[in-house]
């Protein structure tokens, strides 16, 4: 999974400066109003996709007064509620296979912008690549406490990555909230659960190219329609700007 922690660091860091502009509340509205009509119910009880959407939209300090409309504009299926999920499938600068995932009300908007943003960014959204990832349950923890990664295995975790700073815990995606709800119940908080993808395998490239595709996944996430950006390439010789 290298590679993979280093864009969820960056992810991290620029979930701060987008939740300022609101950028963050809107992308989590959507996930679960699609949330609401995929699985057929706005009680998260009994609806594991909302489940989700709701763990994720919370690790980001989304209002309750706003998860809540959200609920109620998808359940009574009035404007604003209808989006769908789509992906598209690419490959990046050094040729790195990209995962897009998208939440959408008009496909051949977000299509056109998606496209433009692989071109500009010496990209192309053409082949298949969603077979190279696998779903994964991910929670971070951030300033772990002692001897929490045997804590994390002995609530189900399959794989664990430490990184200065933060733990990041991934796990079967049907396990997601059964270790959340295990570290909560030990009173560790974590600053983020949710679904990811993560590639099977990493590939190197040079550091030029390894900007680059940094530069075509931040530039895919500030899209309005894009929900996660997902690629193949190991980044974790990319340094971080703070």
């Amino acid at each position: 999974m290298a590679g993979h922690s280093k864009w969820a660091q960056i992810k991290r860091k620029k979930a701060v400066l987008d939740r300022q502009r609101g950028k963050v509340i809107s992308k989590h509205i959507r996930a679960i109003q699609s949330a609401v009509r995929t699985g057929g119910s706005g009680d998260p009880g009994v609806n594991l996709p909302l489940k989700n959407a709701l763990a994720a939209a919370k690790s980001d300090n989304v209002p309750l007064d706003n998860i809540e409309r959200a609920i109620e504009r998808a359940l009574g299926g009035g404007e604003g509620g209808n989006f769908e999920e789509v992906f598209y499938e690419g490959y990046g600068p050094g040729g790195v296979a990209m995962l897009v995932e998208a939440l959408t009300d008009n496909r051949n908007r977000t299509v056109g912008e998606v496209r433009h943003v692989f071109s500009k960014h010496g990209g192309n959204l053409s082949g298949s690549t969603a077979w190279q990832f696998e779903t994964k349950g991910m929670v971070v923890v951030e300033d772990p406490p002692e001897g929490l990664e045997v804590t994390a295995i002995d609530l189900g975790a399959e794989d664990i990555e430490v990184e200065e700073g933060a733990l990041t815990i991934y796990t079967a995606p049907a396990d997601l909230y059964e270790v959340v709800e295990g570290l909560q119940a030990r009173g560790v908080e974590p600053s983020v659960s949710q679904l990811t993808r993560v590639p099977q395998t990493t590939m190197q490239v040079p550091i030029e190219d390894a900007r680059k595709v940094l530069n075509l996944m931040e530039a895919l996430e500030d899209l309005d329609d894009v929900q996660n950006v997902y690629s193949t390439a190991d980044l974790d010789a990319v340094e971080l700007v703070g």
